[in-house]
């Protein structure tokens, strides 16, 4: 199973349909709150190209994006290789 990196912040409903999406498939993952960590938050919008918004979601060194990203993976089908193959 690929490495996957989500950041968030603890008010964000994404960020925990997100997080609850991942765990439903068994899916660890590493999770960066940007509300207490400022370096994280800078880090985050260095690898999402400016994107501010959590959550941003990472499988293995590619960007998904947000929950939406994310969860449109999920019903086209792409989402569990992805996780099996990064």
């Amino acid at each position: 199973m690929s490495n996957v990196e989500i950041y968030t912040s603890p008010l964000c409903g994404y960020c925990h349909a997100a997080k609850r999406l991942l765990a439903d498939k068994g899916v660890s993952f590493a999770e960066y709150d940007v509300m207490r960590a400022p370096d994280k938050r800078q880090e985050m919008l260095g690898r999402a190209n400016g994107r501010h918004t959590v959550p941003q979601i990472f499988i293995g060194e590619r960007h998904i994006g947000g929950y939406d990203d994310l969860a449109a993976l999920d019903r086209e089908g792409k989402l569990d290789p992805l996780l099996q193959d990064a």
